[in-house]
């Protein structure tokens, strides 16, 4: 009764010719903790951590039967801070997803606004990232835990053909007299067969034309958010290709993924070679009950090109469902980085957290309480 409410005033608000219907559902999940970090900036931190396990937001999403199975569809999410009330996404009101689109069971589905890509969509779900960005490569460099978002995007997701779903995104840059300036484009195929799951794919950003943009003019949200890759802001262009798999027996579940991910130079960068990143990962999670639930993660990041550095980070986690909605969790990592960053010397930076250690190892626990609706 309370979500029919709440989507009868969230429709309203939107005006138009809404009506309130049974296929329009008010969501969302607020997550927030206790973190304790030792190499922030170089000093020892305590402070409110917010989105630990999954990131705080809310929104609408909803469908239509046109008829001869034909569906209208959409969704708009808004992410913002627990702590504080702030949006997040760079004061986007709805920076996480919004678009709309048509969903057949025989051609697929279409959608158009903002999105996630299609490896995101395939591969995330095989690896440690379905339990916490925790657990994402140093910096998210690969974009393992969708720090970058789509705007402009035209996203097309094939139906199941006998495990098979196929995906394909372009992001229209939108630049008048240089149609590729800030152009996005990615495709990517996922494969299950009960307990196994296979994905791969791939995602190539420009980063904006200086001719007639700006560099950092892309349809592409940020990549380049700690100190791990962001001496390579002024890339061209970013190229990344990921794949993974995942397999369950009986409570327990096992992963591995891979990525290559290349920031290309041009004229107007404030580097000259390629920048590469190569990223491994693996991870373990056992349902010991319903409610109970730990996982366990490791990643080796090796860069080269401009610079070399290497990461290793090892990542523990645990959950505890209070109810259907409501869970609390801990979670503990170490980082450890050696060699050269473009910046200087490399620092540790635990998954996509981004808190520059300041330093070449950094230690992170997290105690907190997650709640959906």
């Amino acid at each position: 009764m309370m979500k029919k409410l709440f989507a009868v005033v969230a429709i309203s608000a939107l005006g138009g010719n809404a009506y309130a219907q049974s296929n329009v559902t008010l969501y969302g999940i607020v997550d927030t903790g206790i973190a304790y970090i030792h190499n922030s900036g170089g000093h020892n931190q305590v402070k409110m951590s917010d989105a630990n396990v999954s990131v705080d937001s809310w929104g609408l999403k909803g469908t239509e039967d046109l008829g001869g199975g034909l569906s209208a569809i959409f969704t708009l999410e808004n992410g913002f801070a627990l702590s504080s009330g702030q949006l997040q996404q760079a004061n986007t009101l709805f920076g996480r997803q919004a678009y709309v689109g048509l969903a057949s069971g025989s051609w697929g589905t279409i959608t158009l606004g903002k999105q996630y890509d299609p490896i995101s969509d395939l591969l995330q779900p095989l690896t440690a990232d379905s339990f916490s960005g925790f657990f994402a490569t140093p910096g998210d460099v690969d974009n393992y835990d969708s720090s970058a978002r789509f705007s402009n995007a035209v996203k097309w997701v094939s139906p199941s053909w006998s495990g098979l779903t196929v995906e394909g995104m372009y992001s229209l840059g939108g630049v008048a007299g240089a149609t590729g300036s800030g152009q996005t484009y990615s495709g990517a195929a996922g494969y299950t067969h009960g307990d196994l799951g296979l994905a791969a794919g791939f995602i190539h950003i420009d980063n904006g034309n200086v001719t007639l943009s700006n560099r950092g003019t892309t349809t592409a949200d940020s990549l380049f958010n700690s100190a791990v890759n962001s001496a390579y802001a002024s890339a061209r262009s970013v190229n990344i290709a990921r794949a993974g798999a995942q397999y369950g027996v009986d409570q327990v579940k096992f992963g591995g993924a891979y990525s290559y991910s290349e920031y290309s130079p041009d004229a107007s960068s404030t580097f000259t070679r390629s920048q590469k990143f190569q990223n491994i990962s693996v991870f373990a999670s056992w349902q010991m009950s319903p409610a109970v639930q730990f996982i366990g993660g490791y990643n080796f990041t090796k860069s080269s090109g401009d610079s070399s550095a290497k990461y290793h980070q090892f990542n523990l986690g645990a959950d505890y469902a209070l109810s259907k909605r409501t869970d609390v969790y801990a979670m503990a990592g170490y980082g450890h980085a050696s060699g050269q960053n473009g910046l200087g010397a490399a620092q540790a930076v635990i998954g996509s957290f981004d808190v520059n250690s300041g330093a070449n190892y950094q230690v992170m626990g997290i105690v907190g309480l997650r709640s959906r609706f």
